[in-house]
């Protein structure tokens, strides 16, 4: 007998994120494009997460439909990012996209976020 393994991914967009993105898609002219985020590196030596613009997904990627955007996220990364949360702040001192991956600092050893697992 077998199973089948529906496998949930989640990944959320503030509204500030959601607005930052569709601003820079409609500036670039490419607002069919959707927002590819992924992770790098690993564990305690620094896992990092990057986005970057692209017109459709690849095999195996999981894709997300959030605020009319859709994000891609490759298989590899899905496991880092899936139930993170992607921010906007747009401030004197912090301006930028911030990425809380909860599931991030669970695969480190040391299992302390301020050691870089955390992707921020």
């Amino acid at each position: 007998m077998s199973a089948v393994i529906e496998e949930k991914f989640a990944l959320t967009l503030t509204d500030m994120a959601a607005t930052k993105i569709q601003n820079i898609l409609h500036e670039r002219g490419v607002p069919e494009h959707g927002l590819r985020v992924f992770a790098s590196g690993g564990g305690c030596s620094g896992l990092q997460f990057g986005m970057a613009l692209e017109s459709q997904a690849q095999d195996m990627d999981q894709v997300v439909q959030v605020n009319g955007l859709k994000l891609y996220v490759d298989a590899t990364s899905a496991e880092y990012l899936n139930d993170a949360t992607i921010d906007y702040q747009d401030g004197p001192m912090n301006s930028g996209f911030r990425i809380d991956a909860p599931n991030a600092a669970s695969s480190c050893g040391c299992g302390d976020s301020s050691c870089g697992c955390g992707g921020h």
